[in-house]
């Protein structure tokens, strides 16, 4: 029996040990392929490394680009035109947010308002506008205040505060359009102010220098562009903004004349 279990123990041994051997083996070209593939990845990787780093590189190039021209045309003077891009966009940011917020789904508030009055009454439509945000809501607010003085005294106050509501949305348009015009007027004073400078130094040096009229010319070039730029900048928000009030004026009037109808409806039907 020792011998039988001996025996028995030996060709385990043997067989596990070729297993293991085999294993190993299969395994060596599975570790050569994978190394094979993480050399040739790696040029990509690095490739990928360094795509960053050039569009990196070029940012900071654009940076100093932008930095170094600013400068030559006159950092005062210069920083003076790019303070009417700062106020000019807060404006425009906070007039595009201030009409973004102020759209309403005047179907849904029509509906509501109606069914309202035919729930509730007046008060009842008056809570509903009262809970809607919007320049429309707040027409049909004062609108029906006026319910009990008539249909006609409702018209005339719907018409009345619909001028005021226009009023709210055009607010700051007339600073945003101040500074479309300030900025290129700024661009051309330093044009003149560049070209002066440029005269002067003619004079001192008492010689015409191609290095000093272009100078000069230089910087007046350089904040006529940025004045330039910045009123077109400028400008697109502004049309944009038009645009979005014109929209809102659309709706409130289209909304206002839907509003009567429903409130003669209405009263038509409690003199019934």
């Amino acid at each position: 029996m020792k011998k039988v279990f001996a025996t028995l123990t030996v060709l385990a041994m043997l067989t596990f040990g070729s297993a293991a051997v085999m294993a190993q083996e299969a395994a060596a070209p599975a570790e050569e392929a994978a190394v094979e593939q993480v050399d040739e990845a790696a040029p990509v990787a690095e490739e990928v490394v360094e795509a960053p780093a050039e569009e990196a590189g070029g940012l900071v190039a654009l940076h100093k680009t932008l930095k170094t021209k600013f400068i030559e045309g006159g950092a005062g003077f210069m920083a003076l035109t790019l303070v009417t891009l700062v106020f000019g966009l807060a404006l425009c940011i906070e007039r595009i947010i201030y009409l973004s917020l102020s759209k309403t789904n005047t179907k849904k508030l029509l509906e509501d308002v109606e069914a309202a009055l035919k729930q509730g009454g007046i008060e009842k439509a008056l809570e509903v506008c009262r809970n809607t945000r919007g320049p429309v809501a707040s027409i049909f607010y004062q609108g029906l205040s006026r319910y009990d003085e008539g249909i006609d005294v409702v018209e005339k106050t719907v018409a009345s505060y619909g001028g005021v509501q226009l009023g709210l949305l055009e607010k700051n348009l007339s600073w945003i359009t101040l500074f479309i015009a300030i900025a290129p007027s700024l661009g051309f004073l330093g044009t003149i102010i560049g070209m002066i400078e440029a005269f002067d130094k003619i004079q001192q040096v008492g010689d015409i220098s191609a290095t000093v009229v272009a100078g000069g010319i230089k910087v007046a070039l350089l904040t006529t562009l940025l004045g330039l730029i910045i009123a077109v900048v400028l400008q697109l928000f502004y049309n944009y903004i038009l645009s979005l009030v014109e929209g809102l004026v659309n709706e409130m009037e289209d909304s206002s004349i839907s509003l009567l109808d429903i409130v003669v409806e209405y009263d038509k039907a409690q003199k019934k």
